[in-house]
């Protein structure tokens, strides 16, 4: 069982940035496909960023490419998401997820993050 156990998120005004820390207790974490997902109340939850294991393959939701960044540290069995010019609109609860087959924009991850708020408001 692999727990994921998340951090960062909060308030910010339009503009600002953010940062999300996802810390898995897995030492083979870096052999995961892992993503970030966020859902909005009343809508489903939505993939925004993934990479599969060896950093090959990256997805972007086109709502947040070129203003997120997805990376991971191997050595801290950690995922980031650098969020940059946040707007209302990505206001969210945001989940990591990690998997070692499943990977891209599907839910079918194994394992999932306990969700974070991120509110983007002036």
């Amino acid at each position: 069982q692999v727990h994921l156990v998340q951090s960062g998120g909060g308030l910010v005004q339009p503009g600002g940035s953010l940062r999300l820390s996802c810390v898995a207790s897995e030492r083979t974490f870096s052999n995961y496909n892992v993503a970030w997902f966020r859902q909005i109340p009343g809508k489903e939850r939505e993939c925004a960023a993934a990479m599969n294991w060896n950093d090959e393959r990256i997805y972007y939701h086109d709502s947040v490419r070129g203003r997120f960044t997805l990376s991971r540290d191997n050595a801290k069995n950690t995922l980031y998401l650098q969020m940059n010019s946040l707007n209302p609109e990505d206001t969210a609860v945001y989940y990591c997820a990690a998997d070692p087959f499943q990977h891209g924009t599907e839910l079918a991850y194994r394992y999932w993050g306990q969700g974070t708020q991120v509110t983007v408001s002036s």
